[in-house]
């Protein structure tokens, strides 16, 4: 049963409905997050939300936290690798931290994208 602290006292909603319905108003009332550009930042999903969307309510108290770096930001920054075989493997920078080994074909000019980690790479003599 949900309940609510009244001066030092646990008191169900039920009775607290009964004796002030104000005060019943007043604590299931919800409270939304600042409509600050912090709150109202779009992140790198596309995620952004109205000043009165209820979604908000998990931003009450503290503000919304949007990483700026996106890793297709961060991705993009790193020039692609010039390549003088035909077929490259990339692995993400191996170990733990890399992704299963990809073999990319580079008969084709531009750039070729590993699906995983999204590094560049293009044949040299093209």
């Amino acid at each position: 049963m949900a309940t609510k602290k009244i001066n030092g006292l646990y008191v169900p909603f039920n009775q607290l409905y009964k004796r002030n319905v104000f005060m019943v108003n007043a604590i299931t009332k919800r409270t939304y997050a600042t409509t600050d550009e912090v709150d109202t930042q779009v992140t790198h999903t596309g995620q952004a939300f109205e000043k009165d969307d209820y979604r908000l309510v998990r931003f009450v108290n503290r503000p919304k936290e949007v990483n700026k770096n996106w890793a297709i930001k961060l991705i993009d920054e790193v020039p692609p690798s010039p390549k003088k075989d035909r077929i490259v493997a990339c692995d993400g920078g191996g170990g733990p931290l890399g992704h299963p080994k990809v073999y990319i074909n580079l008969d084709k000019p531009g750039n070729h994208i590993c699906g995983y980690c999204g590094l560049r790479f293009y044949k040299e003599n093209h």
